[in-house]
């Protein structure tokens, strides 16, 4: 549409043209047949997308905190023990979302802009006895990326259950669920699913369904108790009908074909594509002169790139000026920066014209502000590293 300003923020992204479709289709009966079959697909599509033959797949109307405490909520009892490895906010708020339900939990928190220390994860699992380790793959507050496939090795050689926050990962970072032993892989529609916001999803290991069935005490949270929602799972997977709480008709059918575009490009696909661009933008914004909050490329996202500004510019100047130049940005996130970086989204949907035209309004703005870089610099070496 002309005119239209392109979304480049963390989430919610860009949306193929038929999944908006899909979702402002006419709303049919959540047990209409036709919606029973759309509903019984996007699980099993969920399993192919997840790398998780086995898993079981949830898709429950609420955002992705919804998504982080379902998996959680099922797996402790008061007094558990949880480590919490934490790269920025999001680690940090799953260590407050443990402790109300009492939980006796320990944060391993890499310094800002670093990754996890697997040595440190090593130690501290052979220490002490944990019931669950959560891990944010991508961290959106910093743009930090952990080593999921060791970590998940990590939780298997401890006999600990991990529980993975792919919000900003899942459907664009590499993730092999089963393979790498993950027992919950969770995830929010807006991000790299492609969906708009409104759908908590996570798929479940047989190994962490088989420990919540032998919990002593009953699941503290009524709506995220799995009790309550695999019947309706299984149900509409056997392609029959179930209630609990009404379903979210449209977005669950705009799921079903996100899915469908996600699988037919590929994964190993789509995972190549979505690290090119991040190695793009990256590549711009190092052309540019501007420091990034990760430390380090080999543990930078795919999925966002987080700069800082330039001394002397904010965000209350920069983000309107990439705006009118044609691109949505979003502020910082981390409580310690929160003012001196902004964060570029580059997933889902989300192609090489978008991104460089992305560039082209930063390359913009950044001038407007009085900072002298070199007009195109920025959407050159961007697109080296595209055609590399």
């Amino acid at each position: 549409m002309k005119g239209r300003t392109l979304l480049m923020i963390p989430g919610p992204v860009e949306f193929e043209p038929d999944v908006l479709q899909a979702l402002g289709a006419p709303t049919t009966s959540h047990v209409a047949p036709e919606f029973i079959e759309v509903f019984g697909q996007a699980l099993e599509r969920m399993r192919e997308v997840w790398f998780c033959p086995t898993g079981q797949p949830f898709v429950v109307a609420g955002s992705g905190m919804l998504a982080m405490e379902m998996a959680v909520v099922n797996l402790i009892e008061p007094g558990d023990k949880a480590l919490v490895l934490s790269t920025g906010v999001f680690g940090d708020r799953y260590a407050e979302l443990l402790k109300r339900y009492g939980v006796e939990v320990t944060v391993l928190r890499a310094p800002l802009g670093e990754t996890i220390s697997l040595s440190e994860v090593d130690a501290a699992l052979h220490a002490q006895r944990y019931n669950l380790m959560t891990i944010t793959h991508v961290d959106t507050s910093t743009g930090v990326r952990v080593d999921a496939q060791a970590l998940g090795a990590l939780g298997c050689k401890h006999d600990v259950l991990t529980v993975l926050d792919g919000v900003c990962s899942l459907g664009a970072e590499q993730l092999y669920q089963e393979q790498w032993g993950i027992d919950v892989a969770l995830t929010t529609s807006q991000k790299a699913i492609g969906v708009p916001p409104g759908l908590a999803l996570l798929v479940v290991s047989p190994k962490a369904l088989s420990t919540w069935r032998k919990r002593k005490s009953p699941v503290a949270n009524y709506y995220a108790d799995w009790a309550n929602w695999l019947p309706v799972m299984e149900a509409y997977e056997g392609r029959k009908p179930s209630y609990f709480g009404t379903p979210a008709v449209n977005l669950i059918c705009a799921l079903h074909v996100s899915l469908g575009i996600i699988l037919k490009e590929g994964m190993k696909t789509r995972f190549l594509r979505h690290c090119r661009l991040g190695k793009a933008c990256k590549a711009a914004v190092n052309a540019l002169g501007l420091d990034q909050v990760p430390t380090d490329p080999a543990h930078a996202a795919a999925t966002l790139t987080a700069p800082y500004y330039p001394d002397g510019i904010t965000g209350v100047e920069f983000l309107p000026r990439v705006k009118a130049a044609g691109a949505i940005l979003a502020g910082g996130l981390h409580p310690e920066i929160k003012d001196r970086y902004f964060r570029v989204g580059h997933m889902g949907a989300t192609n090489p014209g978008d991104l460089l035209a992305t560039i082209g309004a930063i390359e913009t703005a950044l001038l407007d502000c009085g900072y002298q870089c070199k007009l195109g610099g920025g959407v050159a070496a961007a697109q080296r590293t595209l055609r590399s």
